[in-house]
């Protein structure tokens, strides 16, 4: 599945390279005109990410989420700093279809998963934000500013244990630098747990990319700044998906 993503910050469709916000770059695009148009273009589900929410909590933009998940004609998946189980009951009440959970599922896994048994594996994904070190992908956590002591391997193993279905998997060297996404990676991934729904994220910029990862075992992947600048659009890359 080829999964269109918008940043946003205050409202404004941004990016950021490599999660830095200091590195931020502002398009001048209404997000639910994108979401629209991404649908037009045959997209299934949009990614959104809260950069403000991811920031403090306190800042998430709920009402801007709920707004655009009224008025989008696919589902909607997003996250972005969710610590809590109330935060991510807000979300799924106003009509999120899957909410992401990322650094909270890798620091305390024994109270993530209680999270699942409540809402069910089909409407969370994980979000692990990898690393290579010496060959093993290790996650990192809080924006990417912090390198946990977990592999994924080890986390795939702790969730599956509650219906684990959806996992979202960016390689942090290669996010928004449009240098290609790690497709060894996805192959390693698939071939140790080859029923979970790995997103790929990270890097994507050209269809041979695209193509790549379709054939990597990953079976679904989120894109980002290669359709913001224009590299190509959502339907390009299903028919390169399909035909892969």
């Amino acid at each position: 599945m080829i999964i269109p993503a918008i940043d946003l910050i205050e409202g404004a469709v941004v990016r950021l390279k490599k999660g830095d916000f200091n590195e931020k770059t502002v398009f001048k695009l209404s997000p639910l005109s994108r979401i629209e148009e991404a649908a037009r273009d045959g997209a299934q589900l949009m990614h959104i990410v809260d950069l403000d929410g991811a920031r403090d909590p306190k800042l998430r933009q709920l009402s801007l989420i709920e707004s655009l998940v009224k008025s989008s004609p696919i589902p909607i998946q997003t996250g972005g700093g969710i610590r809590s189980e109330d935060e991510v009951a807000a979300l799924l009440d106003r009509g999120v279809a899957r909410v992401v959970v990322g650094s909270v599922a890798v620091k305390d896994p024994s109270l993530v998963k209680t999270w699942f048994k409540r809402f069910g594996p089909e409407h969370l994904t994980l979000a692990l934000d990898v690393k290579l070190v010496d060959g093993v992908p290790r996650v990192a956590t809080h924006g990417w500013q912090e390198l946990s002591s977990r592999s994924v391997y080890e986390l795939l193993d702790l969730y599956k244990e509650v219906g684990l279905e959806h996992v979202l998997v960016t390689d942090i060297d290669r996010d928004g630098m449009l240098k290609g996404p790690n497709v060894g990676l996805y192959r390693t991934l698939h071939a140790y747990a080859p029923a979970l729904d790995f997103i790929a994220s990270g890097g994507m910029s050209s269809l041979e990319d695209v193509t790549a990862i379709a054939r990597s075992g990953a079976r679904s992947v989120v894109l980002g700044r290669a359709l913001l600048e224009g590299r190509f659009t959502v339907k390009e890359a299903i028919t390169c998906w399909q035909n892969a």
